[in-house]
C-alpha cells in the first residue's frame, strides 16, 4: 500500500463508479478513501438516474468512509471560510475541500478551481 490518503470529489466517483481505470489504478493502493456527505446529495441528486445506479453507489458507499457534516467541528468550518475567501469556491466544493483537508487526505477531483487552490491538496487523474 502507498499509504496515501484519498478524499473523493463527486466528479471522482462518479468516474469511478463508470469503471474509469485510471482512477481505479491510483485507488489500488490507497491506505484510506473517503468523501464527503455533501458528495453523496449531489449524486443522489442527478437526474436520470437507474435504481442500479443508486444500489452501486450504496454499495460503494457502503465501503469506504463518508464525512458527515457532524465532524463540522470549528476548526473545519475556520477552514471551509478560509477556502471560500480564499479561492472563493462554492459553498459544496468548499465543505468537500475542507472535509479533505481535515481527514488529512489528497482530493481527487476534475474541478479546475479546486485544483488551483493553494489551500487544498489535490490531484486530478
Amino acid at each position: 500500500m502507498s499509504g496515501e490518503r484519498y478524499f473523493l470529489d463527486t466528479n471522482a466517483i462518479v468516474a469511478l463508479l463508470a469503471g474509469d481505470s485510471a482512477l481505479e489504478s491510483l485507488l489500488k493502493q490507497a491506505s484510506w478513501i473517503g468523501f464527503s456527505v455533501i458528495s453523496s446529495i449531489e449524486f443522489l441528486s442527478f437526474r436520470g438516474l437507474s435504481t442500479a445506479d443508486v444500489l452501486l453507489f450504496k454499495d460503494f458507499e457502503s465501503i469506504v468512509s463518508v464525512i458527515d457534516l457532524l465532524h463540522m467541528d470549528t476548526p473545519v468550518i475556520s477552514k471551509v471560510t478560509e477556502i471560500r475567501s480564499v479561492s472563493r469556491l462554492k459553498l459544496p466544493d468548499a465543505i468537500i475541500a475542507a472535509s479533505a483537508v481535515h481527514a488529512q487526505a489528497i482530493l481527487i477531483t476534475r474541478d479546475q478551481q479546486i485544483l488551483n487552490s493553494p489551500a487544498v491538496r489535490a490531484i486530478g487523474w
